[in-house]
């Protein structure tokens, strides 16, 4: 089964225009665009954290390694932007939902073998999987049973393209072996799941906005995105689910990235840098950022990150994304691709 046409797909996006940030003052008078392709860091990105990312920018131009340094900007599905890198889309960071993005340019020879060896092993930030409800949350979802009711309909990403969508699709499968259930009731849990799905958009970003345009009961979403959303004034109510997984999120520089790529690396790893990701709903890498305490758009702003009775992980409930890759997102054989295509829903 062929998911898409990748290199149709890639060479699309390889031929988008990268969107520039107005991030720092324009280089002296006299520069060469040399000179300026040195001092610019290209980002290319999964959709959710452009608003993180352009904050923590903005911080980094304000110190002595980030003076002057120019952004261009790349966002869209994390796995369509990562076979766009590949496919030799212009990246000196990249920055995507699930860590397969990041290994298929190591793959690739683009990325070096070690980006994942430091401390935070290859994260930069995190989040955790909930439920978005309409107003007044009518349809009554509280837990994860409550999604498989007949009538509530879902609207979560594509894996297919996304990797929202397979964080959601592990949690909805995971939750089950949790709560005491064999690997046949999580898949057919799953497959109850897929089929009150009534939308499948490319990525976490265009499944909110399917869900804020009126589709849907109930989105799948990372808590962070239901936060930023209520900073747009596009609030919508959350549910964050008693047993939930936790979303870790991969960045890394490439081998050839420009000088200035390592510092930002480091910055986004650095107390301000969390400080940004944490304002825009995001959870911190470490208990000890100071981010003021309040998280304007959380349901409750002074404690906007509330402790998950029980969270999952992929490497200690799931053994690991090479696992996951195999079991779950094989284009031919995987648990998710068949629940999706048993219920007649597309990959495309």
């Amino acid at each position: 089964m062929q998911i898409r046409s990748r290199a149709a797909l890639a060479a699309a996006l390889v031929g988008a225009t990268l969107s520039g940030l107005a991030l720092s003052a324009c280089s002296p008078g006299g520069a060469s665009s040399e000179d300026d392709a040195a001092n610019t860091i290209s980002i290319v990105g999964f959709a959710v954290p452009e608003a993180a990312n352009k904050n923590i920018a903005t911080e980094f131009n304000k110190t002595d390694e980030g003076k002057g340094v120019r952004f261009q900007t790349s966002y869209g599905p994390s796995g369509d932007q990562s076979r766009a890198v590949a496919a030799g889309l212009k990246a000196d960071y990249v920055h995507f939902s699930v860590p397969t993005d990041v290994t298929r340019l190591v793959d690739e020879g683009l990325v070096a073998d070690d980006w994942d060896s430091g401390e935070n092993k290859g994260v930069v930030s995190t989040s955790v999987v909930v439920f978005g409800v309409r107003d007044g949350n009518p349809k009554n979802i509280q837990t994860w049973a409550d999604l498989v009711k007949p009538g509530v309909e879902i609207v979560t990403p594509n894996p297919a393209s996304s990797g929202a969508a397979r964080w959601n699709a592990l949690a909805a499968y995971g939750q089950v072996i949790s709560d005491g259930g064999t690997e046949e009731e999580a898949t057919e849990f799953v497959n109850k799941f897929f089929k009150n799905v009534v939308s499948l958009p490319g990525s976490g970003r265009d499944a909110t906005t399917a869900f804020l345009g009126g589709t849907g009961d109930v989105l799948m979403a990372y808590e962070n995105e239901a936060i930023l959303a209520a900073q747009n004034d596009e609030a919508f109510e959350y549910i964050l689910p008693d047993t939930t997984l936790k979303i870790e999120n991969a960045g890394a520089i490439l081998k050839d990235a420009s000088k200035p790529s390592q510092a930002w690396l480091d910055f986004v790893l650095s107390d301000e840098g969390q400080t940004q990701f944490a304002l825009t709903g995001f959870r911190p890498l470490r208990d000890d950022i100071d981010y003021g305490g309040t998280v304007e758009g959380a349901t409750d702003p002074s404690n906007p990150f509330p402790e998950v009775p029980t969270l999952l992980t992929v490497d200690n409930d799931f053994g690991g994304w090479d696992e996951v890759s195999t079991k779950f997102f094989d284009e031919e054989n995987g648990l998710i691709f068949q629940a999706i295509l048993g219920a007649g829903l597309s990959l495309e």
